[in-house]
């Protein structure tokens, strides 16, 4: 029996990002992650790593892991430049596919929260793979209950 390749050393996270602890590792964000999260002024600007797993058949991140990341980012992004502590299920997405992000790319969103109102977050986001546009999404969010246990510390 032989042994497997081995694993190339994974790329260097740009400087300033960290973790993105969002829940248990087991749950959703922990599972299809790693994301990481860094601050840029007023915004929160999320990242991830292309992996052979976020891949489809043709190496490139897949259009539903993409559209994954852009529902994290910009709920993570009201929780931050919103300052809400609340739960905010995911009324409407709707995103274009400008370029494939291929595997090892380094994808990074950045969200502008549009509007809250009394029960609804409205907010757009782009994603660039290696710094070139990707993903140009859209959102719409329902103001849910406030959340139990403390979030991210996305300010930190």
């Amino acid at each position: 029996m032989t042994a497997p390749p081995p694993e190339a050393a994974p790329p260097a996270i740009p400087a300033g990002f960290k973790p993105l602890t969002a829940g248990p590792a087991d749950m959703f964000i922990g599972v299809n992650g790693p994301v990481y999260r860094r601050r840029d002024g007023d915004q929160l600007v999320l990242g991830l790593q292309v992996e052979r797993r976020h891949c489809n058949p043709a190496n490139i991140c897949h259009g539903g892991m993409l559209l994954t990341f852009v529902d994290i980012a910009m709920v993570m992004a009201a929780h931050y430049q919103a300052k809400l502590k609340r739960f905010l299920p995911t009324i409407n997405l709707s995103a274009d596919f400008l370029t494939a992000a291929a595997l090892g790319a380094w994808i990074e969103a950045r969200t502008d929260v549009l509007r809250v109102t009394g029960n609804m977050v409205f907010a757009q986001c782009i994603v660039r793979a290696d710094g070139t546009p990707a993903v140009r999404a859209s959102g719409v969010f329902k103001l849910g209950p406030e959340l139990k246990r403390a979030q991210d510390d996305a300010g930190g």
